[in-house]
């Protein structure tokens, strides 16, 4: 990204305008296409513009692929890119061209809107290649139509977007490129739609433009794996390979499935010859189906219900999922690629072709993933481990695109999946600009009720109170793990309104009740609809004490910057949470704190909290976590919540049967996902960023890496190495690099080498001893 050197002209108004087409429905769907041709006696040095569009845009300069945006945003934070085009040019005549899509109705629900609209702006006046001059030209893209896909007809709930039917023969072909004759096509309408001003001008707008934040997405070329399965024994070649081919002869109807060995995402591209009158549908799923007969068997125990079993295997399976379909106009060489991300670990291929014979090319997919660059490295001497690591990589990198999403189902940036995403991001690329960018999103989602959106950017509300909570932790991690003062700050208006929300529903008893909306906390079986038993129509203990937590640690924020009369506000409603909660709900006889005042119900998460606050006596904290992982008559946590239990398995001392729970990742592998699901059991979702905790665990929990204080200025270094001997770490702290070299000796003696970077100081602990760390290496022997 360039800033440029009118980025406060951009601040304020522009002088390009919004364009969109001068007759077409600008609220529903449809694909439109832009062009704009001039001339240069000379190539500049540089050629800056800025653009952007509602909903998605694809930019080309002279026929060549540019880039793809606009960044995620909401219509009162609306991103725009900057783009130095000067390798695309070249003197003489030059087109610029523009595909933007309006999804309509059927956008995916992360997708704000207001209408079809497309705007570009160069730095260099000279030629006013600005939109809004009266030289731009538009065509709606009628080759185009909407394939609606809802809950029910993917059998779980789906907020992702639509498919796409291309009809070829209505395609303008070779639309981007220089020589292309656009004489019968309009010109755009401009003025009416809305005159452009970036975030912050004194007059309203519809869209208000702010700059994007992140890098670009990376995109590579990924090829698929292996063709699993030809329906009729007929002979397709190998497409999939390079420079190889597959002929469909003709009044044939083929099934092919292919396989990409991992779940991936990205838009796939199709090259086809020939073929007129064929019809080619295309679907993308996660992992394939059993049917409903094979899915319930019984160990003699226990009936379980599996719809997918081991991911590998296609014996007796189909493929359910969202799909594309294509009619080739019998031309050469035709160029698809989708218009949304694609996620899928398999895609079949349903071809029907008329009376000429269809020649596929090649297909292959493109990857639009954030860049993130992994930069951590864990070994032991269990190589299972190294699995687990690298599979919870590819989880979040699969769940990263311009924001953290579940990449099939919804694509929606959740607060409670993205606290987790974010921290496994830190640890293993050290990388903070996505999360940065969440952060910011969600302050950005704050309703006037006081409560930040559950996911953002939506266009549909939803709001889950503990979220806004964890996005205060959220805020706490990044305070913790960066010297960022000026971020930080920022937002302490919204921490205090959120904090203030809950505030208010503390009544005489000194607990929070009558809580509105979604409560959520975690799938576990024994909380309705994830929601902690109290929550809504009485006194919850867990979502007290997740109110506490997030005291406590906008406390540390506000002691940080001197807001003293806050720190003891808090401090006071703190203290009187946790006494009210001990004295209502702690049960002597089960020596546990209750999920309400009846007592009746007991789970892991409450006493979870109770010990990640200190609501229990930290010295009462070891026995209290034994029971919680012990005791199966409890409400057990999922696999997304195993993260705060480890979180009070360490603090509570007890970090070194981490090694021990791993499980649940272990039986996933095993079971052929090479991605970690939204649950470890038949999940729905077969990537989802919350279950690639591990990714932190293993350095924060296993190796004990993370900040004695806030900015990360000193390392605490405290190994729980479990049943393991050896270990090599290593970890991005923002000076540079940590390394270990660890070897354990008998069961209390350890040894090995930690390298800090320049500045940075630290102090080594295990088994209750303590030796200091400073810059450089530094000799272990305890």
């Amino acid at each position: 990204n360039h800033q440029g050197k009118n980025f406060y002209e951009l601040k304020h108004a522009w002088k390009a305008q919004w364009i969109t087409h001068p007759v077409s429905s600008t609220l529903d769907y449809g694909v439109f296409n832009f062009r704009r041709t001039f001339s240069l006696e000379n190539v500049p040095e540089k050629y800056i513009i800025y653009v952007s569009a509602d909903n998605r845009y694809r930019l080309y300069v002279n026929g060549k692929y540019v880039v793809f945006g606009p960044s995620l945003g909401d219509i009162d934070h609306y991103r725009y890119e900057t783009i130095d085009i000067t390798e695309y040019l070249k003197p003489g005549k030059n087109v610029i061209a523009a595909e933007v899509v309006n999804f309509g109705e059927y956008r995916r629900a992360a997708q704000q809107t207001f209408q079809t609209a497309f705007i570009l702006q160069a730095e260099n006046e000279f030629p006013n290649i600005n939109t809004g001059n009266g030289k731009w030209k538009v065509i709606k893209n009628n080759a185009y139509s909407c394939i609606p896909f809802t809950s029910d007809s993917l059998k779980s709930y789906y907020a992702a977007g639509p498919g796409e039917h291309v009809k070829s023969n209505l395609y303008p072909w070779g639309w981007q490129n220089i020589n292309f004759d656009d004489s019968k096509w309009l010109k755009p309408k401009h003025g009416t739609v809305e005159f452009a001003v970036g975030r912050g001008f004194l007059y309203g707008s519809t869209w208000f433009l702010v700059p994007r934040q992140i890098p670009f997405l990376r995109e590579d070329t990924v090829r698929f794996y292996k063709i699993r399965r030809v329906s009729n024994d007929i002979n397709i070649g190998d497409f999939i390979e390079k420079g190889k081919s597959a002929t469909i002869p003709p009044n044939t109807k083929v099934t092919i499935l292919l396989d990409t060995k991992y779940h991936t995402t990205g838009f796939p591209e199709l090259i086809i010859s020939g073929g007129e009158n064929s019809k080619i549908k295309i679907t993308y799923a996660e992992s394939l189906f059993l049917p409903d007969s094979l899915t319930h068997f019984w160990d003699g125990n226990i009936l379980y219900y599996d719809r997918k079993g081991n991911r590998d295997e296609i014996k007796n399976k189909h493929i359910l999922g969202y799909y594309d379909i294509i009619e080739p106009d019998g031309g050469e060489n035709r160029f698809y690629k989708t218009l949304s991300q694609r996620t899928f670990r398999y895609v079949q291929f349903d071809i029907e072709t008329g009376k000429e014979p269809l020649v596929i090319n090649d297909y292959y997919n493109k990857t639009a993933e954030f860049p993130f660059d992994k930069k951590a490295s864990f070994k032991s001497d269990d190589p299972q481990l190294s699995k687990i690591f690298n599979v919870s990589w590819r989880t979040i990198r699969n769940s990263s695109s311009d924001i953290f999403y579940d990449p099939y189902y919804e694509q929606l940036q959740y607060i409670g999946d993205t606290r987790i995403e974010a921290l496994v991001s830190l640890y293993i690329s050290g990388d903070d600009r996505l999360m940065r960018k969440a952060i910011s999103q969600f302050d950005d989602s704050r309703l006037p009720l006081g409560l930040t959106q559950s996911r953002y950017p939506c266009y549909i509300v939803q709001v889950i109170p503990p979220y806004s909570l964890l996005w205060i932790d959220m805020i706490h991690d990044y305070f913790m793990y960066r010297n960022d003062d000026a971020f930080i700050k920022q937002f302490i208006p919204g921490i205090k309104n959120v904090l203030d929300w809950f505030a208010r529903k503390v009544d005489s008893t000194g607990m929070a009740t009558n809580l509105e909306w979604w409560n959520f906390t975690d799938w576990a079986v024994g909380f309705l609809n994830g929601i902690p038993p109290g929550a809504d129509d009485g006194y919850s203990a867990n979502i007290n004490l997740q109110y506490v937590y997030a005291l406590q640690n906008a406390m540390d924020i506000f002691r940080h910057f001197g807001y003293d009369y806050e720190y003891s506000k808090y401090e006071e409603l703190k203290y009187k949470i946790q006494k009210s909660v001990l004295s209502r709900c702690y049960s002597d006889e089960k020596n546990m704190i209750a999920e309400t005042p009846e007592k009746k119900i007991f789970s892991q998460h409450t006493n979870i909290w109770a010990i990640l606050t200190n609501t229990v006596k930290v010295d009462e904290q070891p026995a209290l976590m034994q029971k919680i992982i012990s005791d199966t008559s409890l409400i057990q946590s999922t696999i997304y919540f195993k993260f705060y239990l480890f979180r009070a398995l360490q603090k509570a001392g007890l970090a070194n049967k981490y090694v021990e729970m791993l499980q649940p990742w272990k039986n996933m592998i095993n079971n052929g996902m090479t991605t970690f699901g939204e649950t470890d059991k038949n999940p729905r979702s077969e990537c989802h960023g919350w279950s690639a905790s591990p990714g932190f665990d293993f350095l924060h929990t296993l190796a004990g890496i993370y900040p004695k204080e806030p900015g990360f200025k000193k390392v605490v270094i405290a190994p729980n190495l479990g049943y393991l001997k050896n270990i090599e770490v290593s970890f991005p702290h923002p000076s540079g690099m940590i390394v270990l070299k660890l070897h354990r000796k008998g069961k209390n003696k350890i040894e090995g080498t930690v390298v800090l970077p320049e500045g940075i100081t630290g102090e080594f602990l295990w088994n209750n001893r303590k030796t200091g760390l400073n810059k450089g290496t530094n000799k272990i022997k305890l």
